[in-house]
């Protein structure tokens, strides 16, 4: 196999990371390494290989000659139990996982189509493929089942209780208060300390447009890539799909689209509107501050507008909709 060449950008993201510049350097060594002792084919014709923030995705065949794809990724921690959650899903709505070794970070991955996913369908029938793909992810632990000790929504919501207005501080107060007691209201409800009932299932968290791909077979069926898997209320799923693709919106009342976008994607998901709102103003008010601490204030210009205008009041200052920059 010829070596690979790295794009820049994954190799500015690997070594932002503990042990990325030794993965690096010995990136092409353990990729034959492991199609050495997996009998694995490279498959040049298999239209890759491609590229992630924090993986390389190389296509292949099996000793059966069967099409798949072989991952590997920068050790990170939302990547360790990566495998673990496609296990328990084994193939319903995800990836199937074919393989893997005592690294959880290398994979060999039922191969999907790479050049098509959700951002290319027509916006408004997104909802209509993303729903029943999210109501397979949604898994809720059974007794009979030994699950491994995923993060939970609900202690992460404990957590943003006391560094989200800590953050906003620190920031100078970047945004509105009132903005900032909304997210935490939402920790508040919806935390360890306030819930009310359990309906925690098993929720990929990351399930954007681009993390959606098609299936080889059957024609029309998708597949979710690249989770980051947590347990909770499967509402905090809705997020992504509304803070990407925001210059699809309508041009003249793009407010009003972003609502209800996420009205449609609960209706086909099945999920609750009022908490998969909530739930996405708390996350965007979390990605803004972040952007912040990291210099992006343009990210965290699109994170404040889906926030506030989820929120009812979108805030004044910010750029247009369709000028907000993109993910």
């Amino acid at each position: 196999m010829i070596p690979m060449e790295l794009p820049a950008d994954l190799r500015l993201n690997a070594l932002q990371l503990p042990g990325g510049s030794r993965w690096l350097q010995q990136f092409n060594n353990q990729c034959a390494a492991v199609l050495e002792s997996w009998q694995l084919a490279a498959d040049p014709a298999g239209g890759g290989p491609w590229f992630g923030q924090l993986a390389a995705v190389v296509p292949v065949r099996t000793p059966s000659g069967t099409p798949a794809v072989l991952k590997l990724a920068v050790p990170h921690d939302e990547a360790l139990l990566e495998s673990a959650a496609l296990r328990l899903w084994d193939g319903r709505g995800a990836v199937t996982l074919l393989r893997t070794g005592e690294d959880p970070f290398v994979q060999l991955l039922e191969r999907l189509d790479g050049d098509r996913s959700l951002l290319d369908v027509p916006l408004d029938e997104t909802a209509a493929v993303w729903g029943p793909l999210v109501r397979q992810l949604h898994r809720s632990p059974e007794a009979a089942e030994s699950w491994p000790a995923f993060e939970t929504v609900a202690a992460t919501a404990e957590q943003w209780s006391d560094s989200l207005p800590a953050d906003w501080s620190a920031l100078g107060e970047p945004f509105d208060r009132w903005l900032l007691e909304c997210a935490l209201e939402v920790c508040q409800v919806r935390g360890t300390v306030g819930r009310r009932e359990a309906r925690d299932v098993l929720v990929h968290t990351d399930l954007h447009y681009g993390n959606v791909l098609a299936r080889m077979e059957p024609a029309g069926s998708f597949a979710a890539i690249d989770p980051k898997p947590m347990l909770g209320e499967a509402e905090f799923e809705v997020a992504p799909m509304l803070w990407n693709r925001i210059p699809d919106l309508h041009a003249t009342d793009p407010e009003t689209h972003l609502v209800r976008r996420c009205e449609d994607l609960c209706a086909a998901a099945q999920l609750r509107t009022e908490t998969a709102r909530q739930w996405s103003i708390v996350r965007e008010v979390a990605n803004a501050l972040d952007y912040l601490q990291h210099g992006n204030s343009g990210h965290a210009q699109r994170s404040l507008w889906v926030a506030s205008t989820l929120a009812g009041r979108t805030l004044p200052g910010l750029p247009p909709a369709h000028e907000l920059q993109l993910p």
